[in-house]
Formats: C-alpha cells, structure tokens, sequence
C-alpha cells in the first residue's frame, strides 16, 4: 500500500477553521467529545505531536508503542517495504486508537514530504540510516533516531549538518542515559570520587545473535512478494535475497549492519564518553588488538571476537572489547582513587558505600548531568520545548565514532591516527576511503 496525499489538510489546518464550524459544514452534527477539544486534562489535538514511524522489526514496536501512550502524541503514518510488517505496524497503531486512520507509504520520502507530520521515529537497518535522516531532516522533521548514528562516519557527518542546518530536535536510541544507575555512576566519576581517571573500559557482546531465527536460511532464493528487496537493499551494494541475512539479522552482514561492536558502541561507550565528558571529543590514536573476523563471503561476516585500544587526550587509554573475558560488560573507569563500573541493572565501585544511595546525594554532586527518567518523553518534551535532548546528534555521532575508527583499524589492520577537530584520519588513504561507502545507484545523500 502506498498512499501519497500531498495536498491534504494537517490537523492544525482543521482545527484552525473550527472543529464546531468544520464539522456542521461537512453535514455531521456538531457534538465533539469534550476530550477531543482538551478539556478534562487531556491533550487538544491541535498541540499533539504527530509523528510517522519507519521500520517494524526489534525496535520500533517498542519505541512506537511509549510514544503510542504519549497523550501529547498521535502517530497518523507508517512507512515500511514489507508488507507484513506494514500490516503488523497498521495494527498496533490503529488497534492503539480504535479506527483505521494511519496512513501506510512504501518509499519513506513520501512519508517525510507530508506536511502534517512533525516528527519521525527511525528504527530502521544501518544501511538507511544516513539517507533516511538527512531526508527527514531536510524536511524539518523532528527525528527519534536508533543508534549507531549511521552505517559509516560519513553519512554520520552527513546526518550532523542536516540536523543543525535544518534546527531540528534530534533523540538518539541510548536510553542508558535516561536509567538513574548510569546517571549516578556518570555523576560520580565527573565529580571526582575516584580521582584522576587513567583508563576505561568497554565491554561489548560477542559473536551473532539469531534474533529472526533465520540462521538455517543461508541459501538465495527469490524474495516473497510481500517484500520490496530492491528498496530494502537500497543505498547499499545489491547481492543475493537470503533469509538469513534479512530482518533483525542484517546485523551480521557488513553490507547493511556492523556487528555487535557497532551495534553496541552507542550503548556503552556513549556511557563511558558521558562520565568523561568527551561528548564532542574523540582519539586519537586507534589500535587493533585482536579480531576474529569470519571471510567476507560468509552471510554473518561480522567480527565475532574484538579487542582495541584508543588514547584519548591527557593520555587517557580505553579498552573497547567483546568476547574477552578480563573486560567485564558495561563500563568501567579507573581512577587513581577507586573504579565505577555501571551496567544494565547493575552497579559496583571500589567503594561498597557508593552502592548504598540511588543517585550522588547533592552535597557531593559536583558536576550535575543532565537527568531525564523518561527517554521518549524527553524527546517529545524537547520537541515542545525546543531545547536540546539527553541524546543529540552530535553526541550520537561522537559516541559511534570510536566504534567505526576501531572498525577500520581491524580492517586495514594497522593503528590508526584521528584528528577530531578536523574528523580525519591522519596519513592513511586505504583507511580513509573506509570512511564511507559507495552507493549503489541512483542513492546518493543530499
């Protein structure tokens, strides 16, 4: 289903004539429910946030279901190349509302041309990342954006000038930093408790997760008709349809996804970047330690097995591995006082006092971070407000970016130097051109 409307009324248009006068006008009677109008404390349709979502795989159920049951929100598109999850989106969305309203696009530019939706909810592969944003963005959209920001570090510079060009409120998925435990554990290392940090470490997840349970599917076959493989495959360079690398597993394919490191990189070094207060910093030196990297032909190619070492200014030398067992998932900083190291749902320090309060009481709280206790409502209350998020997209970018430069280091499998003021790689052409992709025709970002 593909439906376009580009001359349709937005809400605000409707409201603006009159809901009374409208509605008599077209022969209904004039009774509206009182809630409708935002009496009884409920939200007026005029001051909702309409928002249209893309993708229906692991992410955007949840996501499009908290901001589902946002008052200050209504969800009125669905974009989506699948037709079953289109159908399954159709569903939620509506069942959410009682009626059959939500429109349905096909190509997400349709979608972002539309006049009447304000934000967007992209939870779509890496591969469209960067088209997808800078297209929403371009088109003043309001983005809620998975991490990493994008496929590569190009497109990722791409989405920040789209972003900031355009003014838009922009929400990166890395929620961690809306959970009390990582805000205290952040707190407490930017306020010194355990002194002069010397080194961080990252421990990420290692090898593939069957997540579609697809894993026996490695065969090419013809897409099913439902699916629009030639848009699915989009920007990125075309090959066979394989089950197995196709939804929720694309991850494990380096011509959509990028592993676990990738996968993971905006979670918990955007953590380890927020306590050190690198949220517009970077390396710069970048080396490889260890990679177990499956051949390039295999459908799941992607590193199983990783270990890098980045030095960051003042000497500092984080550790980012998974699938090494001396670096404990999560985040830990080391300090010459102590260590925090902080998890989902876990926390510990070299202090056991420190795990006695839920958050750094206030008197010893020298460095206040940002608090949100609730990740899709500070995006939708920065939206109203238009002051920055928890998670914007500079941040996002400079979270992902040690991710992607420890990427190319085992890929070309030497050190690496970064300029972060300039975002370059320093004297090294093969790892430069790493940087980005080619796209495949006619993709290319605006």
């Amino acid at each position: 289903m593909n439906t376009y409307h580009p001359q349709r009324p937005t809400r605000r248009d409707f409201l603006k004539t009159g809901a009374k006068t409208t509605v008599a006008a077209l022969g209904f009677p004039t009774i509206i429910r009182s809630s409708a109008l935002g009496a009884d404390g409920a939200t007026a349709p005029s001051n909702r946030i309409t928002m249209g979502v893309a993708g229906w795989g692991m992410q955007a159920p949840g996501n499009t279901g908290q901001f589902l049951n946002n008052p200050s929100v209504q969800v009125i598109a669905a974009c989506n190349v699948d037709q079953k999850h289109m159908e399954a989106a159709l569903g939620s969305i509506n069942g959410k509302y009682g009626n059959k309203d939500c429109r349905a696009y096909k190509d997400y530019r349709e979608m972002m041309a539309q006049k009447d939706i304000d934000s967007v909810m992209l939870a779509v592969p890496d591969n469209w990342h960067g088209l997808m944003s800078v297209e929403a963005a371009n088109n003043k959209k309001d983005i809620y954006g998975e991490k990493p920001l994008a496929r590569t570090i190009r497109e990722q510079q791409a989405i920040v000038k789209a972003a900031h060009a355009n003014n838009i409120i922009w929400q990166t998925g890395s929620w961690q930093r809306s959970t009390g435990n990582f805000l205290k554990a952040a707190e407490m290392v930017r306020s010194g408790l355990i002194g002069k940090v010397t080194a961080v470490e990252v421990g990420l997840p290692a090898g593939h997760n069957d997540f579609a349970g697809t894993k026996d599917k490695m065969q090419a076959t013809p897409p099913p008709p439902e699916l629009d493989y030639e848009m699915w495959i989009g920007p990125a360079q075309m090959q066979p349809y394989i089950a197995g690398r196709l939804h929720m597993n694309w991850r494990w394919d380096y011509n959509i996804g990028g592993g676990q490191l990738l996968d993971w990189i905006g979670h918990h070094c955007d953590i380890a970047h927020w306590g050190m207060d690198w949220d517009n910093s970077g390396p710069t030196d970048i080396t490889p330690i260890q990679v177990d990297m499956p051949p390039r032909t295999d459908v799941w190619n992607t590193a199983t097995k990783y270990r890098a070492e980045l030095t960051y200014p003042g000497g500092v030398k984080m550790t980012i591995a998974g699938g090494h067992g001396d670096i404990r998932g999560g985040t830990k900083w080391i300090g010459e006082n102590g260590w925090i190291w902080v998890d989902r749902g876990g926390f510990d320090g070299s202090n056991p006092d420190w795990k006695k309060f839920s958050r750094l009481p206030e008197t010893d709280r020298k460095v206040p971070l940002y608090y949100s206790g609730d990740h899709f409502k500070n995006f939708i209350d920065c939206v109203k407000s238009r002051e920055p998020t928890i998670t914007p997209v500079a941040t996002a970018h400079h979270s992902a970016l040690p991710g992607h430069l420890a990427l190319i280091s085992f890929m070309v499998n030497r050190p690496l130097k970064w300029d972060a003021a300039k975002e370059e790689i320093i004297g090294d052409a093969e790892a430069t051109k790493l940087m980005g992709r080619e796209f495949r025709g006619p993709w290319k970002l605006a």
